[in-house]
């Protein structure tokens, strides 16, 4: 089992590896032998105007992504952690139901459903479909937030005066802060880099994913598009592990243990 784990992990991060070498490789030929070290790939990425506007395009899409999963997942885990009601499970399960479904179905079901509506797709239509996969992930992490809370605590702020809503303002929410920001992270982290949904439902506004995807078709500019994706993957592994480490302290903070929760 041992070597099959590491036989997988090398299968699976070996082409990551291989990014930075080819983004500080003084050739625009992607192969081996290495002709030079050099950082001028890195130097021509703002002085393309497509790039920086698909750069833009994502930064926005993202942002507003992460802000409506989380508002959506909190809403959900809590419903789901402090209330019985009927029809329960099946309702969580249909909202996890993302979770499992391959994307290129999502997306081609979201574009038939809004071609059918008569709107029009571009980056509203790529924030819909990405809330619609981002939830999932932002419901997993709120719940075990709001698991930890001990009931008996919203019920004395109640018991003292305080309205619910003051109670879930001034009581539950800094509670669940870290997993506020575990979610947030989390949720534009996938929409950054998502790219199936945003290749079906994106217009004349193309997000990040899509326009490197559109520059491979020419070989001179992979060596750019390797620059970029360098950039991307330090980014993304830099937020994950900042949202899993406040994740964790959250659980310290509450006592819980944090041994196998990686996400």
């Amino acid at each position: 089992m041992r070597v099959y784990i590491w036989a997988y992990l090398t299968f699976l991060y070996a082409p990551i590896v291989l990014l930075p070498l080819f983004a500080f490789n003084d050739s625009t030929t992607i192969a081996f032998p290495l002709q030079g070290f050099t950082a001028k790939w890195f130097a021509q990425l703002p002085t393309i105007p497509a790039l920086t506007s698909s750069v833009w395009t994502s930064v926005k899409i993202a942002s507003v992504t992460a802000v409506l999963s989380t508002i959506l997942g909190v809403c959900a885990a809590r419903a789901a952690v402090r209330y019985h009601f009927t029809g329960k499970r099946p309702i969580m399960g249909l909202i996890m139901l993302p979770l499992v479904l391959p994307e290129i179905i999502v997306a081609v079901s979201l574009l038939v459903v809004f071609l059918q509506l008569g709107l029009s797709i571009g980056s509203w239509s790529v924030i819909a479909g990405h809330t619609l996969i981002c939830m999932p992930f932002a419901i997993s992490i709120l719940n075990s937030s709001f698991q930890n809370i001990d009931p008996a605590l919203e019920e004395a702020s109640l018991d003292l005066g305080e309205t619910r809503f003051s109670t879930f303002c001034r009581l539950t929410l800094p509670l669940i802060w870290p997993g506020l920001i575990a979610s947030l992270l989390i949720s534009f982290t996938i929409s950054l880099d998502e790219f199936i949904i945003a290749f079906f439902l994106s217009s004349t506004e193309p997000t990040l994913p899509v326009y490197l995807w559109s520059q491979l078709r020419f070989p001179t500019k992979l060596p750019v598009v390797m620059a970029l994706g360098t950039l991307l993957v330090c980014l993304s592994i830099l937020l994950l592990a900042l949202a899993e480490t406040l994740r964790r302290r959250g659980l310290r903070k509450e006592g819980q243990s944090t041994e196998g929760r990686f996400l």
